[in-house]
């Protein structure tokens, strides 16, 4: 299984599927972040934290911990 955090950058992935429950998978959804979505993912953060990504045609930056709730495949 890989997740957006294992995705590098400059690289597009599609969403297979959304971990998580209840709120926290509420919000993800609620940034755009559903199933069959592209991402493209733009910077990481020194540190691994937090991935900045285009999602929707805008840019959004998710924490890694976010990150790991993603399910991708290469697009």
């Amino acid at each position: 299984m890989k997740t957006l955090r294992d995705a590098k950058v400059g690289e597009s992935v599609k969403v297979v599927r959304l971990h998580g429950e209840g709120a926290v998978k509420r919000r993800i959804m609620d940034m755009g972040i559903t199933k069959n979505t592209a991402i493209y993912v733009r910077k990481v953060a020194p540190l691994g934290d937090p991935i900045e990504v285009t999602v929707r045609n805008y840019e959004l930056s998710l924490r890694k911990a976010d990150a790991e709730m993603i399910e991708v495949e290469e697009a």
